[in-house]
């Protein structure tokens, strides 16, 4: 009996992982976008031409070296 509650623990806390890993990797995106949604006038990038292609590369970049962290620790 203990061992069958012990099993749906490690089955909980395995799911508990995998959202957790998820919701850190949509959060990345979420916070940038956040910051470029505030209608700053005073951002240096927003006037550089290659300012809005950057903060989409790096929401990929974050998101992605997130994914892979996760994907190495077996949390994905």
């Amino acid at each position: 009996m203990i061992a069958h509650i012990s099993a749906g623990q490690v089955h909980l806390n395995d799911d508990f992982k995998k959202i957790s890993a998820w919701a850190a990797i949509l959060f990345a995106p979420t916070l940038v976008g956040t910051i470029y949604g505030m209608n700053f006038e005073e951002m240096p990038e927003l006037r550089w031409a290659l300012g809005y292609p950057f903060a989409v590369a790096l929401m990929g970049a974050v998101c992605l070296s997130l994914y892979l962290i996760f994907k190495r620790r077996n949390w994905l």
